[in-house]
């Protein structure tokens, strides 16, 4: 049987018995950590929305009528079977910690989800706490959009433009794209600079349609060229980061990545970074998972605060 509009939240339950506890308005609000003000109008609509006078004030300070007597009694067996609740529930997602599954995309599963793991257990360990298993799934950003919308998965990482609508998120770390080519190729001579239309008119070594890296380039060239710009069609489509590298140093083209994954590459020379002054090719990665702007409480919650404690300013 649904409960009738008239029945008040646990909320008002509890600054009402607090009023009772106290017997002041005053003390009540300092209590509760609420201005008098705020606890008085929770009274009222309390009072308001059950039809009966439950307290009323004298010089002695605030008592309760015979009805507010008897609606206090129900309130404290109330407050405590939702108490038992709450503690249950907390067992519960105490019982979740120990297992997280997530859907990443290929940058972050491969450059980055090691290293908070691992720190994550290196500090879980130094408390002497327990740390959850994570099952970590390889994808692209938009199949782990879609794991986190239908259940699959209960958290995700992805690196495409933008927030997913319908989905909490926040951002734990950023990345710049990197135009990239072998030694010998034209756009590597010193002091060269490609436009934003050479490289929308030149076919690259590219990932798959929908996933961050390709997206993310795809919006930098509309940026700076327009909605109308059309891309040459990619020279080879892949899956991996590993893929496309051995791709750009077999001379098939030039390719958009993420720093992060030819970072090694770039440092001994073996590519080239390509400079394009247009083009913003900064980008947000971000966590996402079904819910409200809060992490859900417990092991999801506690990940990402150790992953942004460990990513600098997002």
């Amino acid at each position: 049987m649904p409960l009738s509009a008239r029945m008040p939240e646990l909320a008002s339950f509890e600054v009402f018995l607090t009023i009772a506890k106290t017997g002041s308005l005053g003390r009540a609000a300092r209590e509760l950590g609420m201005t008098q003000q705020a606890v008085s109008r929770r009274l009222a609509y309390m009072e308001a929305q059950i039809g009966v006078i439950l307290v009323v004030r004298t010089t002695r300070g605030s008592q309760l009528t015979p009805a507010g007597l008897i609606v206090a009694e129900w309130g404290s067996r109330l407050l405590e079977v939702a108490g038992e609740i709450d503690a249950g529930l907390g067992s519960l997602r105490k019982e979740g910690r120990e297992r997280i599954k997530v859907a990443a995309s290929q940058t972050i599963a491969e450059q980055l989800m090691p290293h908070w793991l691992l720190s994550l257990q290196a500090e879980a360990r130094r408390r002497g706490s327990t740390f959850p298993e994570v099952v970590l799934t390889a994808t692209n950003s938009e199949h782990a959009i879609a794991s986190v919308r239908d259940g699959t998965v209960d958290l995700g990482f992805v690196e495409n433009p933008g927030k997913p609508t319908g989905l909490g998120s926040i951002v734990v770390g950023r990345d710049e794209l990197v135009v990239v080519v072998p030694p010998g190729h034209k756009w590597a001579r010193r002091g060269r600079v490609v436009t934003a239309r050479e490289l929308a008119e030149t076919p690259l070594v590219a990932r798959e349609p929908h996933s961050g890296i390709r997206d993310s380039l795809t919006v930098a060239l509309r940026r700076a060229l327009g909605d109308d710009m059309e891309q040459a069609p990619p020279v080879l489509e892949l899956t991996s980061a590993a893929a496309m590298r051995a791709a750009v140093l077999a001379g098939a083209g030039p390719a958009g990545m993420s720093r992060l994954a030819v970072a090694d590459d770039l440092a001994v020379g073996r590519l080239r970074a390509v400079t394009i002054p247009e083009l913003d090719l900064g980008r947000k990665f971000r966590a996402i998972w079904v819910g409200g702007r809060t992490p859900p409480p417990g092991a999801i919650r506690d990940l990402l605060a150790h992953i942004t404690s460990h990513s600098g300013p997002a």
